[in-house]
């Protein structure tokens, strides 16, 4: 099986500009992880994840960015792959006239082999990032959650609980009344059906309950947090429109009270920085936009770009871990 014939710069042209793009994000993300370090109990970081998986053009964003990041893996898989081909070939051309394998090896091959083995260390932590937080917003993965008080205030099931004070009886006791009632008098399939809702709002009931014991409010009251994943089921079966979200704030604090995950962040992010620091330069290069003039301009920025989102990306685990 051949590889479609593209031209080497045109794939190094479209790694470049897709490169680009990705550096671009890396600095939203960063920022937007910071909020994580407020002590608000999650509002700022909360809120922000809602914006983010409610709002539709940033749900059209999120495809492009996954295609985009699906684009950059592939495009530069298939340049090595080409890269080494080409190679091999040339190999053979020269071995009947002197000893190839005496070459020295260039800086240049040394630097795309060092990206390689980082882009593959980022490719690793990108599938452990994505089963952590972003398949759990799938529902691919359980998690946390959490759902608004607003949404949970169903007018049926407040008439039931009103109506339970005042005979005295619990929720559990009226229903078991009505659905005697409904048995001796052959009650219609209607309030067969009635009555069973109105139980499965119980359970609602029940996950209120505990989270007004557990104290699983946000401080604004405006959010329940600490949803398990039944919950959340339960919720989403009984009361669709409440639609519980992951509750993000939560899991990247649990997350970053593991050593562990914090140090494989840690490793994670040095790589990043490595990649990040030639692929800057590299990018004005392939892109036609360095010269002699500036190429020494450009490269530092490119370090001090890779210094700035690696040190914020740095800051959540570590300050997390350390009760900041």
């Amino acid at each position: 099986m051949e590889l479609p014939k593209i031209h080497s710069i045109t794939k190094k042209i479209l790694v470049a500009l897709v490169g680009a793009f990705l550096l671009i994000f890396l600095l939203f993300h960063a920022t937007a992880n910071l909020f994580v370090l407020r002590h608000d109990g999650g509002a700022w970081y909360s809120a922000f994840c809602h914006f983010m998986g409610t709002n539709w053009i940033v749900k059209v964003f999120e495809i492009i960015l996954l295609g985009v990041l699906a684009l950059h893996v592939l495009l530069t898989l298939w340049l090595q792959v080409t890269n080494r081909l080409a190679g091999v070939s040339s190999a053979d051309n020269r071995f009947f006239k002197r000893r190839y394998h005496e070459a020295q090896k260039s800086k240049t091959d040394s630097t795309s082999k060092l990206m390689m083995w980082t882009g593959i260390v980022i490719f690793a932590f990108l599938v452990m990032h994505f089963c952590q937080f972003y398949f759990v917003k799938l529902g691919w993965v359980k998690g946390e959650y959490m759902v608004k008080v607003e949404k949970l205030q169903d007018p049926e099931m407040m008439q039931l609980v009103q109506y339970s004070a005042q005979m005295q009886m619990s929720p559990e006791e009226i229903l078991a009344e009505m659905e005697q009632q409904a048995a001796e008098y052959g009650e219609s399939d209607e309030s067969t059906r009635y009555i069973a809702s109105l139980r499965d709002k119980l359970g609602v009931m029940d996950i209120v309950q505990r989270a007004q014991q557990e104290g699983n409010f946000s401080e604004d009251m405006q959010w329940i947090r600490h949803l398990t994943y039944d919950e959340r089921q339960t919720l989403r079966r009984v009361m669709p429109e409440s639609d519980p979200e992951p509750d993000f704030y939560y899991m990247v604090r649990e997350l970053f009270h593991n050593p562990l995950m914090v140090l494989l962040y840690l490793i994670t992010f040095v790589a990043l920085f490595m990649h990040m620091r030639h692929a800057f330069p590299s990018a004005f290069q392939t892109l036609g936009l360095n010269n002699y003039k500036y190429s020494r301009a450009i490269e530092i920025c490119g370090i001090v770009y890779a210094w700035l989102i690696c040190l914020m990306f740095v800051a959540v685990p570590i300050l997390v871990y350390l009760g900041l």
